[in-house]
This record gives structure tokens, sequence and C-alpha cells, in this order.
């Protein structure tokens, strides 16, 4: 019974030594393999070398065609259209009349001004006439007062030698003090006469600018082309009846027209210094009649975080540019020393290329300066960096997985 107790006890143990044994026996039995070689892989690439030169960087800049000598011709007076020659668009030369009024809208007022001048005008011929026989007047109503003191004498003498009466005397005190106010009185109207003359003349003058006013609106009431220009707007038509000020027609010049671009911030510095020094500056613009050159003229006054609008402006008046019209323009900044044209596959995030160094990316850190149109017509980018040296082997082929130190090889 006892026997039977350590065998269930010892069999168990016995059977998981021999498991162990055996496992241990078969994994020291199983022949050793060759731990598999992991290889680096090795990316294709192309590249190219690197040549630094002397170069104007191009910008492409998006503009917008203004007429900043936009003519709008007002209607000088209230009346009514009796001609309207020209419709939006049309061409017209210097001289062209554009849109008339009704005259007679404006005579009745020239017709009133010029009355109204000829009877001021007889005013200040009547008053010089009065003035000439004031002052002879004058010279006797001194005279008379003369006259009038003497006899007051002569009485008073006489009273004295009581030859004359009191009532004498009196009466020609009397008449000295009338001969005294009528002196006063036509002297009065002597030395008032320049006043009243400056004041018709004043009044006078006024009468004239009325009647030149009333002239100019009897011409004005024709409008009539100032320069050869291009139709704007016509918002009036035959018939309508227009207020003082109220437009009748807008016209520009065909070769005022200017087209405004807004140049990014970072250039902004470099163009001014070429303006202050004297340098010009020009864009190219693609027309229907083929490419036009476009002259820098000026930056704007004012500037922005972003840049600095700059406006250009085309000495030929063969194209067919309209004000609200949008342009792309191919603008050459400022010659640069130092820059390597480069695809634009080559260039990461706009501020990294990778140089070919050891079988290996190298990154490099760089300055994207603008465009440039190589010769054959294709464009490359033009970038600075004092880390690239004269033929260093820059990438090319664009890797979506590229990073430093990335091995390459190049292509066969």
């Amino acid at each position: 019974m006892r026997s039977r107790s350590i065998l269930k006890f010892v069999l168990p143990l016995l059977v998981i030594a021999v498991a162990f044994g055996s496992f241990w026996l078969l994994k020291g039995s199983k022949p050793d393999r060759e731990k598999p070689e992991v290889k680096e892989k090795v990316w294709q690439v192309d590249v190219m070398l690197a040549v630094k030169q002397n170069i104007s960087p191009e910008l492409t800049l998006y503009g917008r065609v203004e007429s900043p000598e936009l003519l709008n011709a007002a209607a000088p007076g209230s009346g009514v259209i009796s001609q309207v020659l020209v419709q939006d668009g049309t061409q017209v030369k210097q001289g062209d009349i554009l849109v008339s009024m009704d005259q007679r809208d404006f005579t009745s007022v020239m017709v009133q001004a010029r009355s109204d001048l000829t009877s001021i005008r007889n005013q200040i011929i009547e008053l010089k006439i009065r003035h000439r026989s004031n002052r002879a007047a004058l010279k006797t109503e001194r005279e008379l007062l003369n006259l009038a003191n003497a006899n007051v004498q002569r009485m008073l003498k006489l009273k004295q030698q009581n030859l004359g009466t009191d009532s004498a005397v009196n009466d020609a005190r009397s008449a000295l003090g009338r001969q005294q106010l009528s002196v006063i009185s036509r002297e009065l109207e002597v030395k008032s006469f320049n006043i009243k003359k400056s004041n018709l003349e004043t009044e006078r003058n006024r009468q004239v600018a009325r009647l030149n006013d009333a002239q100019l609106m009897i011409d004005r009431s024709e409008v009539i082309a100032p320069f050869n220009a291009i139709i704007s707007s016509t918002p009036v038509s035959i018939g309508d009846r227009v207020s003082t000020g109220q437009t009748l027609v807008s016209l520009y010049p065909i070769n005022g027209l200017e087209i405004r671009a807004h140049v990014p911030a970072r250039y902004v510095n470099s163009i001014q210094q070429a303006i202050t020094a004297g340098e010009q500056h020009y864009a190219l613009v693609s027309t229907a009649s083929g490419i036009l050159q476009l002259q820098l003229i000026r930056l704007a006054g004012e500037a922005e975080a972003s840049g600095i609008d700059a406006f250009f402006r085309s000495g030929d008046s063969s194209h067919d540019f309209r004000p609200g019209s949008l342009l792309s323009l191919n603008f050459g900044l400022p010659e640069q020393s130092e820059l390597v044209a480069i695809p634009y596959q080559a260039i990461y995030g706009d501020s990294r290329v990778y140089l070919l160094k050891q079988g290996r990316l190298v990154a490099v850190n760089v300055e994207s300066v603008g465009q440039y149109l190589k010769p054959d017509g294709s464009a490359a980018l033009l970038i600075r960096s004092n880390k690239i040296s004269e033929n260093d082997q820059i990438v090319v082929t664009h890797l979506p997985n590229a990073v430093d130190g990335l091995k390459v090889r190049l292509f066969k």
C-alpha cells in the first residue's frame, strides 16, 4: 500500500523530467542558421553641378489695370441733353464732340448778365458826369458862402451905426447858415465819389464774372475730348434732364493706363535701392499682339506688412488694356551675385536642397531669391547659400522620403 502511494507521487515527476530532457535534447540538436544580412536601400538620383552666377532674378507679379487720369465730364448747369455721340468703349480723338446740352437753357442767364453789366457801366458813366458837375457847383457854392459871410458883416456894421435892424442881421445870418449847409453837402458829394465809384466797379466786376460764368456754361454744355481717349461710360441719353455737376461722360487717355501690382516685402528694399540709384526696371506682359514691355514708374506711398504696390506703364498705345483687367507680369529684379539656378523639383519647402556627398544626401538651407527664364524658355529657381560651393553636386530628383544622410547613387 505504501509502495503504491510512493509510485503515485514519483510517476508524474518522472514524466515531467523526461519531457524537459527531450526538449533540451531536441533544442541542442537543432542545426545553426546564418542570420540574414540587412542591406540599406539605395535610391537613384540625378544631380547637377552648382554654378554661381550674377543674374537678375525674375518675379511673377499679378497686376490690375487702373486709370489714374480718368476724366468725368459734368454738366455745367441744369439742362436737357440734346446729343450723345459716343458709347462705352468708343475710341475718340482730341477735339471730337462727345455729348451736347441744349444751349437755350443757358442763353437767358447770359442775356440777363449782359443787361446787368450794361446797367452798371451806365451808372459809372453817370456818376462821373455828376462828379464833374459837383466839383463845378462846389466852386460856385463856396463863392456864394463868401458873399453871405460878407453880407452878415455889413449888416452888423450898419446895426452898430444904427442904420440897420436886428431882423436884417438875422436874415443875413440865416442865409449864411443855409449856404454853409449847401457847401457841406456839395463837399460830401465830391468826397464820396471815389467810394461810390469803387462800389460800382466792384459790382461791374461781379457782373463781368457772372457773364463769364454764363459763357463758360455755354462752352461746357458741349463736351469735347481734350485728348485721344477711350470712353469709359456714358450714363445719359438724349432728352435726359440733368442737374448741375451730374456726370455726362467718363473717359481716360489711351496712354494713361497703369498696372498696379503687389511686390512681396522681401524684394522691396532691393527695388527701392535700385530706383534711388537711378536704375530703370521693366516687366513683360503677354498680350494679344505679343510681348509688351512695361516700365516701373513708382512705388506706392504707403506700404503694407506683406509688401508694397508698384505701378507700371507702357508707352505703346497699340495694346487693348481696359481698366479692371488682371494681368500676369514677369518683373526683372536688380542683378544679384553668387546665385545658383536650379530646377523647381530640387527645392524642398522653399528653403532646403540636398547635396550628394560620399553617396549620401546632405541637407543645406538656402535662400530663394526668385525665378529665372533660361534661354530655352524653361523656368529655374534662383537660390543663394554660402554652404554651396562651385561644382557641388545638387540632387535634382525629388524624393518624397528625402532626409539628411539618405544613401543614394547616380542613375546609370
